[in-house]
């Protein structure tokens, strides 16, 4: 094997599919090299890891020179002949000289793109697809069987992603009757182009604009006219809704929660309220997943909603932000019953390897998702493939931010052949742990 020792850091900006600036960074073990570039949310909780931007007048304060100039100043010296083989002795040092509990000195960008990039050079020198690199740190042994996830697509987009009188952030579709994962990507593009032209048809051409995610952006004014839009588009695909295909929403609630109320629909509502609400969606629609329904605070109601509700995801972003001291609470109540996993939330890979494990081992189910502000780096696809955790969610089938994680789900699930496993139910990745 080459040399596996750490010789070299290099980092600079480049942009975001939000034309802001974000860190790439290579990392090098003498010529063989390998980059990662971090992405960046759009809503996001308080208790994520710092993101760290300039301020300032240049990229009206969201640049991120600091970031970059930490990667090259300082990690890029303290690193210096760590074994890129020992993910968690790397994760960790940059950790201790962070020194912060939020990652807010160093930033938590500049720390996860020393993180990811050291673990592709890594799977590199070890002659392993990523994914399988992935799997061996995260459960100490090897596997020749993969489970491919099952993708949550956004098709159409409220909130903080899109300018219409929507307040749930995002409208997902879940290809549950596939195939295989490239059927399931056939069904959402499929689906995808009738919902335009449905949309079209009804609204008008500004009705498909897309939001950051690739989802239409119509001006529509309540959560079920959009559901109803979603599903006629599922059967004008030729497909059935419950069957094909069920429904997924994002509420990012804690933007539309002002003075303990919910602004919803045109209607304001308390918690209790808010909880009879999404029941109530739970009984017209074939919805079976709902994420971070309620304010980041409110473990509470989250668990409420959880106890009510049978064979529907419940799921937790905001409120636990891929951390494991967050989510250890989350699960001692009940709030939720799985996590969305964002590695930028927490800022390095071990981290986020661990919340996972945590998630599963107290039978949380765990989709690895995106940010709103992505780049066209598909780390996340061969990490959802290592985990073996059956479910993603990479938004629309448009933008090539999004278009390039169904791409690397396609070509490994090429790649893997007989040894890739669709899942059946959401429940498949305990039969992979």
């Amino acid at each position: 094997m080459a040399n596996t020792n750490i010789t070299k850091i290099k980092s600079r900006w480049i942009l975001d599919s939000r034309g802001n600036p974000t860190v790439e960074t290579d990392v090098y073990c003498g010529d063989i090299w390998a980059r990662a570039v971090v992405p960046s949310g759009a809503s996001t909780g308080e208790a994520e890891a710092l993101e760290l931007r300039d301020g300032g007048k240049a990229f009206l304060g969201k640049g991120v020179m600091k970031a970059v100039q930490n990667v090259n100043d300082i990690l890029a010296q303290k690193l210096q002949k760590f074994d890129v083989l020992d993910q968690e002795k790397i994760d960790a040092e940059m950790i201790a000289i962070d020194g912060s509990d939020n990652k807010g000195n160093l930033g938590a960008n500049a720390i996860l793109s020393v993180s990811l990039a050291s673990a592709r050079l890594a799977a590199k020198l070890s002659n392993k697809p990523l994914y399988q690199y992935i799997y061996e740190i995260a459960y100490k042994k090897t596997t020749e069987r993969f489970l491919i996830p099952i993708p949550q697509s956004n098709v159409l987009n409220g909130g903080k992603h899109a300018g219409s009188n929507l307040s749930i952030q995002e409208f997902m579709i879940l290809p549950v009757g596939a195939k295989n994962f490239s059927h399931a990507v056939q069904m959402v593009a499929e689906t995808y182009q009738f919902l335009k032209k449905i949309l079209t048809e009804k609204y008008g051409k500004s009705s498909i604009n897309v939001g950051d995610e690739g989802g239409f952006a119509p001006n529509l004014q309540t959560t079920r006219e959009a559901l109803d839009i979603i599903i006629a588009a599922i059967e004008n695909a030729g497909y059935t809704p419950g069957l094909d295909f069920v429904l997924g929403l994002d509420a990012a609630a804690s933007e539309f929660h002002h003075n303990g109320l919910y602004n919803i629909d045109g209607k304001k509502l308390n918690e209790p309220e808010l909880v009879e609400y999404f029941l109530q969606l739970v009984e017209e629609y074939p919805l079976k997943n709902i994420e971070d329904p309620f304010n980041e605070e409110s473990f509470e109601a989250f668990a409420e909603l959880t106890r009510k509700v049978r064979d529907v995801n419940i799921v937790v972003d905001d409120l636990t932000v891929t951390n494991v001291k967050r989510l250890q609470k989350a699960i001692n109540i009940g709030a939720g019953n799985s996590l969305l996993l964002k590695v930028n939330q927490i800022g390095t890979l071990t981290e986020a390897i661990s919340a996972a494990m945590l998630s599963m081992k107290n039978y949380y189910s765990v989709v690895v998702s995106h940010r709103s502000g992505e780049t066209c780096d598909n780390f996340i696809s061969d990490l959802a493939v290592g985990l073996c955790n059956g479910q993603t969610k990479i938004g629309a089938p448009c933008r090539s931010d999004r278009n390039s994680k169904y791409n690397q789900l396609l070509r490994i699930e090429e790649e893997l052949n007989m040894k890739a496993t669709f899942p059946k139910t959401f429940k498949d990745w305990r039969n992979f742990i």
